[in-house]
C-alpha cells in the first residue's frame, strides 16, 4: 500500500471520514460563508436592477398536491418555511452532538453557553426597544438578537487565524443556543393566528416520534414521514414549521463508534467476502450503518446541502433591497435600522462579554470560558453578525419600507462586526508575547479526553520526562497508517525539544492478524529495556511480522534471546497490552492511529504540520498555566 506525502488523515477501522464531526461542521460553515456572501450580493444587485422582477419571482406560487390534499406557497415561503427546516435540523444535530460528545459534556460549560447566549440576545433586544418604543415598530425586536453561524465562523476563519480552536466551539455553542431560543420566539411572538386542532396534530405526531425512538426503531423513513406530517400540521396551525427541524435534530443521538460494533462490522464484511449474496449485502450495509451514530450520518448527509444550497437560497430570496444614497440616508434615521445595527454591533459583545465575566466572578473562578478574555471579546464582536434568522424574523415582523430598513440594519451590522473583529485581533497581536498568550488562551482547564493519565514509571516514553507537551499515540504495529504517522512523529521530536511521546498498544486483531503478536514482542523487549529499538524495527517492517520475523528482530545487541523466547511463550507482555486496550476503550479510541496532545484528542491530520500546530497550541496553554500550577 502506498501513500502520498500529504495523506495523513487515514485510520484503520475508525470512522466514515477523515475528520472529526465538529471539524467537518466548522469547515462546511466557513466554506459556505463565501457562497452566502455571494448570494446576498446577488440578491442586492438583482433587486436594485429590476426590483419588480425580483419581487414578482419570489411571489410565484408553487403547489404540491397528493390527491385532494396539498400545500400552495410562494417561492419565498417555500424557502423560508420549507428549506430552512433543513438548516435548523442541522443546527439541532450539532447541538445534540456537542451535548453528547463535545464541549457541552461539561455541564458547567453548558450553563456558561446558555448564559452567554441568553445575555447576548437580551441586551440587543433592550437596545432595539430603547430606540423603537413609541414609534410603533417594537414588533421587530426579534430581528436584533440571533447570530448567524455561517457568517460568524466564516469571519473567524479570516480574522481569527491565531485564535485557539476553543473559540470556534464557544461561538458555535452560543449560536446554537440563540438559534434554539430564536425559534421559540418565532413560534410564540410571531404567530399571528393559531389553529389549535392542527397544532394538536403536530404535537401528537411528535409524541409518536418519541415513542418510536424509545422503542429503538432506526429506519430513517419512519422519522422522515413523521417529520413531513408534523411540518404540514405546524404550517396549518400558524406556527412556523421550521421548529420541527430543530426538534428532530435535538432528538438524534450522537456517540463515538464502539470497538465492538466495528469488530462486528469487520466480521460481517468478511462473511460477505466469502458469500457475496444480496441478503448478506443488506446485512453488511445495516451493520456498517449501525457502527456510526445516526447524528454523524445525518450531519454528513444534510450539512453540505444546508450550508451550500439552503442558506444561500435563503439569502437570495430575502436579502434583495434597492440601494441608493438617499435610501441609506433615510434608513439610518430610522429607529428600526439603528436599533438592529447597534443591537448587534454594541449589544451582542456587551451581552456575551458581560455574562461570561459575571459567571466567572459569581462562581469564584469555578466556571470559566475555555479561552482567554481577548478571544472572548473577539467572539463577542463576531457574534454581532446576524443574517439568516434575523432576516427570517424581519420578514415576519415588517413589510414595505420598514422591512427595507430592517434589512439595511442587518447587512450593515455584518460589515461593522467584521471591521470591529479585525480591530480587536489587531490589538491582541500588538500585546507583548506573555500577555498575548494569556489573552488568547486564558486559564480555564481544558476537557481531558485521555481517561488514563500518562504514568512515567509505567508508560513507554520517548523525549524529556519533564516536557510541557505530551503526545500519546494508540497504535497497531501492522496498521499502515501508524507506519505513516511514525515518520511525522520522528520529525516532530526532532523539531521540538520540549515534547515527549508515549506509545500505547491498541492491536486490532480482527483486522491485523499479526498485531497482537508484534505488540507482545515489543513487550518482551521492554522487559529487557529495549522497547524503543524493537518498536522502531516493527514499524519499519510492517509487512513481515510473523513469529520467525520477530525472532530475527530480537537479535539485537544486548537482548537475551532465551529470555525473549520464554517471555513470548508465557505471553509476559499480554497483561500490559490488555491494560492499554482498556485505557483506549475508556478514552473512546476505536481505531489506529489515535493521538492525544496533553490529554486532548487530536482530530486533525497527523502530518508534521497538523501535529506541530497541535503542539504549539498545547505549549502555549502550558506556558499560560505555568505560573499557577507549573508545566504539565
Amino acid at each position: 500500500m502506498s501513500f502520498e506525502a500529504t495523506d495523513y488523515t487515514g485510520q484503520t477501522a475508525c470512522r466514515s471520514g477523515t475528520h472529526s464531526p465538529l471539524r467537518d461542521f466548522l469547515r462546511t460553515e466557513t466554506g459556505s460563508a463565501a457562497v452566502l456572501v455571494a448570494a446576498a450580493l446577488a440578491a442586492v444587485l438583482w433587486a436594485d436592477a429590476v426590483p419588480l422582477a425580483y419581487e414578482s419571482f419570489w411571489h410565484t406560487h408553487l403547489s404540491v398536491r397528493i390527491g385532494p390534499y396539498g400545500v400552495s406557497l410562494p417561492l419565498r415561503a417555500w424557502v423560508n418555511s420549507g428549506l430552512m427546516t433543513v438548516f435548523f435540523f442541522v443546527v439541532g444535530l450539532e447541538a445534540r452532538r456537542e451535548f453528547d460528545m463535545g464541549e457541552l459534556r461539561d455541564r458547567t460549560r453548558l450553563a456558561l453557553s446558555l448564559a452567554a447566549g441568553l445575555s447576548g440576545m437580551l441586551v440587543p433586544i433592550a437596545i432595539y426597544l430603547a430606540f423603537n418604543v413609541g414609534h410603533g415598530t417594537t414588533r421587530g425586536w426579534g430581528a436584533a438578537m440571533s447570530t448567524d453561524t455561517a457568517f460568524a465562523l466564516g469571519m473567524l476563519a479570516v480574522v481569527g487565524r491565531r485564535m485557539p480552536p476553543g473559540l470556534r466551539v464557544f461561538i458555535l455553542t452560543i449560536t446554537v443556543v440563540d438559534d434554539f431560543l430564536a425559534l421559540g420566539v418565532i413560534a410564540v411572538a410571531y404567530t399571528d393566528r393559531l389553529a389549535v386542532p392542527a397544532l394538536l396534530v403536530a404535537v401528537g405526531v411528535f409524541a409518536v416520534v418519541l415513542l418510536v425512538r424509545w422503542l429503538g426503531v432506526r429506519r430513517g423513513v419512519v422519522y422522515a414521514i413523521a417529520a413531513i406530517i408534523a411540518w404540514v400540521a405546524l404550517l396549518e396551525s400558524g406556527v412556523d414549521p421550521v421548529v420541527i427541524g430543530l426538534a428532530m435534530g435535538l432528538l438524534t443521538y450522537a456517540y463515538p463508534a464502539a470497538r465492538t460494533d466495528l469488530e462486528r462490522a469487520t466480521g460481517l464484511f468478511r462473511l460477505f467476502r466469502e458469500q457475496p449474496t444480496p441478503e448478506l449485502e443488506r446485512t453488511v450495509r445495516a451493520g456498517l450503518a449501525s457502527a456510526i451514530s445516526p447524528n454523524a450520518r445525518l450531519q454528513r448527509l444534510f450539512h453540505p446541502w444546508a450550508g451550500y444550497v439552503v442558506v444561500p437560497l435563503f439569502a437570495l430570496a430575502n436579502a434583495g433591497i434597492p440601494v441608493s444614497g438617499s435610501q441609506l440616508a433615510r434608513a439610518f434615521t430610522s429607529p428600526i435600522t439603528l436599533g438592529i445595527f447597534l443591537g448587534y454591533v454594541v449589544g451582542k459583545p456587551l451581552g456575551i462579554i458581560g455574562s461570561t465575566a459575571l459567571a466567572t466572578v459569581v462562581s469564584r473562578g469555578r466556571i470559566r470560558v475555555p479561552v482567554g478574555w481577548g478571544a472572548v471579546v473577539t467572539g463577542g464582536t463576531l457574534a454581532g453578525v446576524g443574517f439568516t434568522v434575523s432576516l427570517l424574523i424581519a420578514t415576519l415582523a415588517f413589510g414595505g419600507t420598514r422591512l427595507q430598513d430592517a434589512k439595511i440594519g442587518i447587512l450593515s451590522a455584518v460589515a461593522a462586526s467584521f471591521v470591529t473583529s479585525r480591530l480587536v485581533t489587531g490589538v491582541i497581536r500588538m500585546l507583548p508575547r506573555p500577555l498575548q498568550l494569556r489573552a488568547v488562551f486564558g486559564r480555564a482547564e481544558t476537557i481531558t479526553d485521555l481517561a488514563v493519565p500518562v504514568d512515567l514509571h509505567r508508560d513507554h516514553v520517548r523525549g524529556p520526562r519533564e516536557a510541557p507537551v505530551t503526545i500519546v499515540e494508540y497504535g497497531d504495529y501492522e496498521c499502515p497508517f501508524c507506519g505513516q504517522a511514525e515518520q511525522a512523529v520522528r520529525e516532530l521530536l526532532g523539531d521540538f525539544g520540549d515534547v515527549r511521546y508515549v506509545w500505547r498498544h491498541f492491536p486490532l486483531s480482527d483486522v491485523h492478524v499479526h498485531a497482537q503478536l508484534a505488540a507482545e514482542a515489543a513487550g518482551a523487549a521492554a522487559l529487557q529495556g529495549r522497547f524503543w529499538e524493537m518498536h522502531d524495527l516493527l514499524l519499519s517492517h510492517q509487512g513481515a511480522l510473523d513469529l520467525g520475523d520477530l525472532r530475527r528482530y530480537a537479535a539485537l545487541p544486548g537482548l537475551d534471546m532465551e529470555r525473549f523466547e520464554r517471555d513470548m511463550l508465557s505471553r509476559a507482555g499480554a497483561v500490559r497490552i490488555a491494560e492499554d486496550v482498556e485505557s483506549a476503550d475508556l478514552s473512546g479510541v476505536a481505531g489506529t492511529p489515535t493521538f492525544f496532545v496533553n490529554g486532548r484528542r487530536h482530530d486533525g491530520a497527523y502530518d508534521i504540520a497538523g501535529l506541530s500546530q497541535a503542539v504549539r497550541v498545547a505549549r502555549a496553554r502550558a506556558a499560560v498555566s505555568a505560573p499557577l500550577g507549573g508545566a504539565s
